[in-house]
C-alpha cells in the first residue's frame, strides 16, 4: 500500500495545478508538508483542501528569489527537523519560437524552470543525504520530444531532464534517489497563463485526441499519483528515471 506517512516533503508551485493536487494527495498519504507558491490566496486554498493541517507550513514567495529558497529550507528544518522528499514542481510555460523569442523572456523561463530547481536542490541535498530521501522533478514531454513555437520551454525541460539523470548518478552512492515525471497535456491553467483564450484552449484540448495515443489530455491527479509513487519507498530501486505521464504522446510518430 502506498504511503508517505511522516515523510517531510517540500512541494514548490503548490498553489495550483499539479502542485496543488500533489499537495492534497501527499496530505492524505500522511506527509508533513512545506508548500511554496507565489499566490497567497491560492496557496491558502491548497492548505484548506489538505488533511492534517497542523502538519503543513505555507511559504508565499517567488522561487527565483534566493531568500525565499533559504526561507523554505530554514522553516522546514526548524519545524520538522528533516527533509525526506523534494518535489520541484514550480514552472512556467512561454509560447514563442526563434523568430520572436525575447531574451528577457528566455532568461525568466530558465530562471524559474531550471535555475531555481538547481539552487533549491543544492540547499536541500545535505538533509536529503542524511535521510536517504528522494527528489521528484516535474518536467514535460517537451523535454524529451521537440515541438515548434515553445522553444525556450522545450529547452528548459530538456535541461531539467539532464539535471535529473546527472544528479541521480552523482548522489546514488549516498542513498538519494532523483527522478522526474514528464507529463503530456494536463488540464490545468498553465496554457491559459501562457496566452490561450477560452476558445483556443478548447480547440487545443480537442486536438489532444489526435496527439495523445490514449485519445485525451490527462488530469493533475494522474500526475500526482506518479509523483507520490516515485517519492515513496515503493520506488526504492528507481532512480535517474523519466516517467512519461502523457497518454503515450512521447511514443507517437504521427504520419
Amino acid at each position: 500500500m502506498l504511503t508517505l506517512r511522516d515523510k517531510v516533503c517540500i512541494i514548490t508551485g503548490a498553489s495550483s495545478g499539479i502542485g496543488q493536487t500533489t499537495a492534497v494527495l501527499f496530505s492524505t498519504l500522511g506527509s508533513k508538508l512545506v508548500l511554496n507558491g507565489r499566490n497567497e490566496k491560492n496557496l491558502a486554498e491548497t492548505v484548506q483542501l489538505c488533511e492534517n493541517k497542523n502538519n503543513i507550513v505555507q511559504i508565499v514567495g517567488d522561487l527565483t528569489d534566493s531568500q525565499i529558497q533559504r526561507l523554505i529550507l530554514k522553516i522546514c528544518v526548524e519545524k520538522f527537523g528533516r527533509i525526506d522528499v523534494l518535489v520541484n514542481n514550480a514552472g512556467i510555460l512561454q509560447n514563442g519560437g526563434i523568430e520572436n523569442l525575447k531574451m528577457e523572456d528566455y532568461e525568466n523561463l530558465m530562471n524559474v524552470n531550471v535555475k531555481s530547481v538547481i539552487s533549491l536542490t543544492q540547499l536541500c541535498l545535505p538533509y536529503l543525504i542524511e535521510s536517504k530521501g528522494s527528489v521528484v522533478n516535474v518536467s514535460s514531454v517537451a523535454g524529451s520530444r521537440s515541438f515548434p513555437n515553445v522553444l525556450a520551454y522545450c529547452m528548459s525541460k530538456a535541461a531539467l531532464d539532464q539535471f535529473t539523470k546527472c544528479v541521480a548518478l552523482e548522489v546514488a552512492d549516498k542513498g538519494v534517489r532523483v527522478n522526474s515525471v514528464n507529463p503530456g497535456v494536463i488540464i490545468t491553467n498553465i496554457h491559459k497563463r501562457a496566452g490561450h483564450d477560452e476558445e483556443q484552449y478548447k480547440q487545443f484540448l480537442e486536438h489532444c485526441k489526435n496527439t495523445h495515443a490514449l485519445g485525451r489530455p490527462g488530469t493533475a491527479n494522474e500526475v500526482a499519483n506518479t509523483i507520490a509513487f516515485l517519492a515513496s519507498d515503493n520506488a526504492s530501486f528507481i532512480t535517474g528515471e523519466l516517467v512519461h505521464v502523457d497518454g503515450g504522446r512521447h511514443a507517437m510518430t504521427p504520419r
